[in-house]
């Protein structure tokens, strides 16, 4: 299984970065899709996600109304438009994705089987 992030970058406050997560080597509409983040010097933390029919999402708090998960299926891959970015944002930017009915999903990293390498995302203060 892999699973490949792509699309963070350097951005000024208040703009607009999409990250992809490419899946291969499983069937992806059998899994939840789940996006994290890590800062420097912080634990890492639950951003959003997606049921396997892209019926139900979830969010953090601090991303609601500026971040939006989605999951092309024939494509297998999720997606992460993160509109109106702060500085606070700045992090490594995980996907990952869990089986269905996985306990602690879908905050719990420990709810996930797989992990992407991480994509950077920098917002300058």
């Amino acid at each position: 299984v892999q699973l490949q992030a792509s699309g963070g970058g350097l951005v000024q406050a208040g703009g607009s970065l999409r990250l992809s997560c490419a899946a291969s080597g499983l069937t992806f509409r059998n899994y939840n899709m789940g996006w994290f983040r890590q800062a420097p010097g912080k634990v890492r933390e639950f951003v959003s996600a997606i049921t396997w029919s892209g019926n139900n999402t979830y969010y953090h708090d601090s991303v609601k109304g500026r971040f939006t998960i989605s999951r092309d299926n024939a494509k297998n891959t999720v997606y992460l438009q993160m509109n109106s970015l702060n500085p606070e944002d700045t992090a490594i930017y995980y996907c990952a994705c869990a089986r269905l009915g996985r306990a602690g999903w879908p905050t719990r990293d420990n709810a996930y089987n797989y992990w992407g390498q991480g994509t950077q995302v920098t917002v300058p203060s």
